[in-house]
């Protein structure tokens, strides 16, 4: 989830095999005429030795891009107009792997390059336990009160509140959110999911649509979003949204940015019309120095850190494992990205 990139030497290092993959729905092989053609496989733009151990070790072939290149490993989010340029000097290209679960910095790419025979992969899932992690760390902080307390030169009156037994909203149905629901049992919290369909996810106390996000906002005392950023869940929270939450209620966002109206969370946290928040995206990201959010003391910003590269690296390794063995043989690609959906 984050815009570091890969394409510098590196190891999985000590914390390989911490974590593992989290996914919200069963794979299944793609159909036969879809199935890619096996050849040789490119990372770029710059092959890592990890993630050429990773294609070697999935029975796969790394070679330099040429006209045999069958599919692309790419690993960045930050130079998709080079993406581009490859895939267009190479339409015999079928596979292309990217390195992040979201893949809105690709999403006017994906839908140009929208063909039969082309398949997109994403890490969807791989990355879902340290993000969860980080968000029930974001929630436990808040509700302690732990921006006050590591502000604080002296001694104070006792404050905070238990997470234990409340309601919480999770703005999406993805790894992330199956991964929450797992944390949450030893809590006793019920839990409302948001999703695009009302299908249940197990787990979860209720599953509404997100057009019935705005019923369910008022009852929660935290509301996490964890959703996909597209064209249409842009600002999914904004003013209104924030109005009907609780004053005592508290924002969690560990997705995109751009899923929150920056300048309504700012009135909001301001103005004590909610409780508190903990973000590790905003929109713009980087946030400026200076921003009005750095100054308010009821907010943890971090820094698009609960995936750190030293986490997600070994998860990535894996993804493209199993993908190119799905290349080869199986046909069952894990993250599999519906182009005209942008997810």
């Amino acid at each position: 989830m984050s815009t570091s990139r890969y394409d510098q030497p590196s190891t999985a290092g000590p914390l390989a095999g911490q974590h593992a993959a989290v996914l919200s729905i069963d794979v299944t092989p793609v159909a036969d005429e879809l199935r890619p053609t096996p050849g040789p496989i490119a990372i770029l733009p710059t092959p890592n030795a990890l993630f050429v151990d990773a294609v070697t070790a999935g029975g796969g072939v790394v070679a330099a891009i040429s006209a045999e290149t069958r599919a692309i490993v790419w690993l960045t989010s930050v130079n998709a107009d080079d993406l581009a340029v490859h895939l267009q000097a190479n339409p015999q290209v079928q596979w292309v792997q990217l390195p992040w679960a979201g893949v809105d910095a690709f999403a006017e790419l994906l839908k140009i390059q929208d063909r039969p025979h082309l398949l997109w992969t994403s890490a969807k899932g791989a990355y879902a336990q340290p993000v969860a992690e980080h968000a029930l760390m974001l929630i436990l902080a808040l509700m302690r009160r732990i921006p006050e307390r590591v502000r604080a030169t002296s001694w104070a009156p006792s404050t905070g509140e238990s997470f234990y037994s409340r309601s919480v909203v999770i703005i999406g149905a993805g790894g992330i959110a199956v991964e929450l629901l797992r944390l949450f049992e030893p809590f006793g919290v019920t839990t409302t999911v948001v999703r695009r369909s009302t299908a249940p996810l197990a787990g979860a106390a209720r599953t509404v649509a997100t057009e019935s996000l705005d019923e369910v906002l008022p009852g929660a005392d935290v509301v996490i979003v964890a959703a996909a950023m597209t064209g249409d869940t842009r600002h999914l929270i904004g003013a209104k949204q924030l109005a009907l939450m609780k004053p005592s209620a508290f924002l969690i966002n560990i997705a995109r940015g751009g899923l929150v109206d920056t300048d309504a969370l700012t009135e909001a946290l301001a103005s004590g019309q909610i409780a508190g928040a903990g973000i590790d995206v905003s929109d713009p990201e980087p946030l400026p120095d200076g921003h009005p959010l750095w100054s308010e003391p009821n907010i943890i910003i971090t820094p698009h850190s609960a995936d750190t590269p030293e986490m997600t690296a070994p998860l990535l390794a894996a993804r493209l494992q199993q993908n190119v063995e799905a290349f080869l043989g199986s046909g069952g690609f894990v993250g599999v990205v519906d182009p005209q959906a942008g997810y």
